[in-house]
């Protein structure tokens, strides 16, 4: 099924500037994939204030976006599969607490690798592991990338606000990736995580599914969101910047409340 994100393309110029600007945005994230080693941000500590600052715009716009709307998502569920409201509400946070579980999984088993002996230029040397993580985060950004076009609510405002929140989360993120795989960061997986978020755009644009499953996908992305913003910032080695966290979730919360 073809995906119209917003309007009818024969007869709505809005269609077309939605589908530029989420392309836009898909070409931002793929940026900051390929620019994030070139910072002079990346592996330092303490922490960069600017990276402090993007966790906690990422941490804002799930707790007050992402988290609330998994209790309307909860009620479409149960209507749309006839469940009891309080189970149906129940299965929508399961999948967002499968999302934290799994990447928290991932993390366990890198750390376990990165302080295994025999750890060589500042890479994890199990090339298994290696792809088993970069193939998780590739397809976790095919989902972000997909839901940069099919969202549940259409408009700039619902655009803009994920874009932003979501550019700021890559950009925390891929400073871990780049700490825990260096050079092979650099020669390869950059370029498959920017390629990753344009290949979930371009599923965007061709496939539709149903709002059941959108919501789902939403949930799964909170859970994500949620432990990979954490696992950059709470670490004691990190030496992050509070201030600028808490800047940053005062900041992207007021937007969300006032836009």
């Amino acid at each position: 099924m073809v995906a119209l994100p917003v309007g009818n393309p024969d007869n709505d110029s809005g269609f077309w500037g939605m589908v530029l600007g989420s392309f836009l945005f898909a070409l931002g994230f793929a940026g900051v994939h390929l620019a994030t080693s070139r910072l002079p941000t990346t592996g330092v500590v303490p922490r960069s204030v600017w990276l402090s600052l993007a966790g906690g715009v990422s941490v804002a716009y799930v707790f007050l976006h992402l988290l609330p709307g998994l209790v309307a998502r909860g009620a479409k569920v149960g209507l749309e599969l006839g469940l009891a409201e309080n189970v149906s509400a129940t299965v929508v946070f399961m999948v967002a607490l499968l999302g934290l579980t799994g990447f928290y999984g991932l993390e366990n088993l890198v750390a376990k690798r990165r302080r295994a002996p025999g750890r060589v230029g500042g890479e994890v040397v199990d090339l298994q592991v290696f792809s088993i993580h970069l193939g998780s985060f590739a397809a976790y950004n095919v989902l972000i990338g997909y839901l940069l076009v099919q969202r549940e609510t259409e408009g700039w405002r619902e655009l803009v606000t994920f874009g932003i929140a979501m550019a700021a989360h890559f950009l925390s993120a891929d400073v871990g990736l780049h700490q825990d795989h260096a050079a092979r960061y650099d020669r390869f997986a950059r370029w498959l995580l920017a390629g990753a978020v344009l290949a979930g755009w371009a599923l965007g644009q061709l496939v539709e599914v149903s709002g059941l499953a959108i919501g789902l996908l939403y949930a799964l992305l909170a859970g994500g969101v949620i432990l990979n913003v954490m696992k950059e910032e709470l670490p004691e080695d990190r030496q992050s910047r509070f201030w600028a966290f808490l800047l940053g979730v005062c900041g992207y919360s007021g937007i969300l409340v006032l836009a």
